[in-house]
């Protein structure tokens, strides 16, 4: 099965994840646990968020559950892309977003 461009440009690659691993110093950015993985997309895939690190994450399944499924998700979402804006300042939401002709 033959992926979409949408779908890789959605994808982590692993040298976006060693990037992103390196960034968030080997922990959740949320809650500072040693047990997370850069794989959180701070613009979701749904939403066609890039696989790449200025829209990506270090979360532990615990935060990334709250994040994804919990009313404290509008909060969580604020701390992330002030998280992200602090290493990427200039770099906007529209910019973390895949559109059509883009790869």
């Amino acid at each position: 099965m033959r992926k979409t461009k949408v779908g890789k440009s959605c994808d982590i690659s692993m040298k976006v994840k060693k990037e992103v691993w390196e960034r968030d110093s080997h922990r959740c950015v949320l809650c500072g646990s040693p047990n997370a993985l850069p794989s959180c997309h701070y613009i979701s895939r749904a939403q066609l968020g890039k696989g790449i690190p200025e829209n990506i994450v270090t979360l532990c399944d615990k935060c990334h559950y709250r994040l994804d499924h919990t009313v404290e998700r509008e909060n969580l979402l604020a701390f992330v892309k002030a998280y992200l804006d602090g290493f990427y300042p200039n770099f906007t939401d529209e910019q973390r977003k895949y559109h059509k002709g883009e790869f």
